[in-house]
């Protein structure tokens, strides 16, 4: 099989953006979960201690929490269809991307130092094509409810010259 052929599927498998989180972020990871028929979204918030590949379609964040007293670590795919968005709570600085250490310490010495940032700068990753798609479907979507609405007076009127017309001939015959 072609390399070319490949990475055009992989491509096509990205999300259009992706939110930059980087080691030391709290994120919240909001995932949809199936449960037999029924579909939900879960939150998943903690601290991202690794990122790979952030620039390949395989783009990963593993994100530690403390859950009862027990330190939880689950790994997203960003580009999965299942994670329905990331997003950064707090920023912290660090000096490594791996931050392993976190997994031996608790309470204080645990803590990152905080970093100022633009939290709805970060957090935004419009698209503009998937916007102006969107406002494409949105207004096919009301002009076919517009004719709907019209076949549907059209039914009516038509359902109403009908019933005048019975009711005028039983008014003759009376």
């Amino acid at each position: 099989m072609s390399f070319e052929l490949i990475k055009l599927v992989n491509e096509k498998q990205k999300k259009a953006a992706v939110v930059d989180a980087r080691s030391g972020d709290t994120v919240r990871v909001h995932q949809k979960i199936k449960e037999g028929a029924k579909e939900r979204i879960q939150i998943f918030e903690g601290v991202v201690i690794r990122v790979d590949r952030a620039n390949s379609h395989t783009a990963r964040i593993t994100v530690r929490k403390i859950a009862s007293g027990v330190g939880v670590e689950k790994s997203f795919m960003l580009h999965s269809p299942l994670v329905e968005k990331v997003e950064i709570v707090r920023r912290a600085k660090v000096r490594r991307n791996y931050l392993s250490y976190l997994r031996l310490r608790s309470g204080k010495s645990a803590r990152l130092k905080g970093v100022n940032f633009d939290r709805e700068g970060v957090n935004d990753i419009s698209d503009p094509k998937a916007e102006a798609e969107e406002a494409r479907l949105k207004e096919e979507a009301h002009l076919a409810a517009e004719a709907k609405a019209a076949e549907k007076a059209a039914e009516t009127a038509e359902l109403e010259a009908k019933q005048a017309e019975v009711e005028a001939r039983h008014t003759e015959q009376a």
